[in-house]
């Protein structure tokens, strides 16, 4: 790896922002990402991930605020080999095979990783002599990791990498972004699959209507969003004043049960007995699942959670 420049992060947004029409895809975010750190981004289908993601590559020019890489513009690091991207949108090169597309990619790099090496760790030496129009959805997402690493970067943008990988494949793919992690390179990627962004990140950054509405790791997303879930069987009684229990931060109703999101799940029990609403009740702490749910609402994106 390349040395940074001291406390410089890899990646800065200041106030930045991007709009398409009368959409704000990206509004007015700040973002600091050190350098070594692992960051999984996650957002709804339409939130704005995939424009961050953009201006972070220089793909598109923010309309206001900045957008810097280890202290400078994004376009410099790019063209200077430090940044390596796995992006959705990548069609397959016809008539080459898997060694010579990462061979000719690595080639454009100035320092870059030789190409065995990056066969290796995404997996695919045995692919070396494969056309790559000829290969699977999950063979070919391998490859474009391949190619991410191609030029050693210290910076690896990765947009949802296991999309199209069967779950053998999954765990594969995460020993090795892992095993390129741990040389001190920064890794932020997207991703749908919320336990992965708990198993593989030091933070989770949440995106909703183009802000970061929370930030942390999963332990403080869940507690930012109501720590614990406490359900009952209604049994025909009215909802209306469950809202206003002790604790309760949400309610829920699946068919017959309530379930409530509580950030104090005795102060929260001890009233629903005082109701006489004890009938099935369980108490959980809140998953990942909550939290993201919670955090990502129909409702007017807040100010970002204060996680840390």
């Amino acid at each position: 790896m390349r040395p940074t420049e001291g406390t410089t992060p890899a990646v800065a947004f200041t106030g930045a922002a991007k709009a398409y029409g009368d959409v704000r895809a990206v509004d007015g975010v700040d973002l600091r990402i050190g350098c070594g750190e692992t960051v999984a981004l996650l957002g709804r289908n339409g939130a704005g991930k995939s424009t961050t993601i953009a201006l972070l590559l220089g793909l598109c020019p923010p309309d206001a605020g900045t957008v810097e890489l280890f202290g400078g513009p994004a376009e410099r690091a790019v063209r200077a080999g430090r940044v390596g991207a796995m992006l959705q949108e990548a069609r397959a090169v016809p008539r080459v095979t898997v060694g010579e597309l990462v061979a000719f990619v690595a080639g454009r790099y100035p320092a870059p990783m030789p190409v065995g090496q990056a066969l290796e760790l995404a997996g695919i030496e045995r692919l070396a002599g494969r056309r790559v129009d000829r290969l699977s959805g999950g063979q070919t997402q391998r490859v474009r990791f391949a190619l991410a690493l191609a030029g050693r970067p210290d910076l690896l943008v990765l947009d949802e990498p296991t999309a199209a990988l069967d779950v053998e494949a999954r765990h594969a793919f995460w020993h090795s972004m892992r095993a390129y992690a741990r040389r001190g390179s920064t890794v932020l990627f997207s991703t749908h699959y919320l336990e992965e962004a708990e198993a593989h990140a030091d933070r989770i950054l949440v995106v909703d209507r183009g802000r970061i509405v929370a930030d942390g790791t999963g332990d403080e997303l869940r507690r930012a969003a109501g720590g614990s879930r406490v359900s009952f069987d209604l049994a025909g009684r009215a909802t209306e004043d469950l809202t206003l229990l002790p604790g309760v931060r949400s309610l829920e109703v699946r068919g017959d049960r309530a379930l409530l999101r509580t950030e104090d799940s005795d102060a929260t029990v001890i009233a629903l007995a005082r109701l006489g609403a004890i009938r099935g009740l369980e108490v959980a702490p809140a998953s990942l699942d909550d939290a993201f749910l919670a955090l990502t609402t129909a409702a007017p994106v807040p100010e970002k959670e204060s996680v840390r």
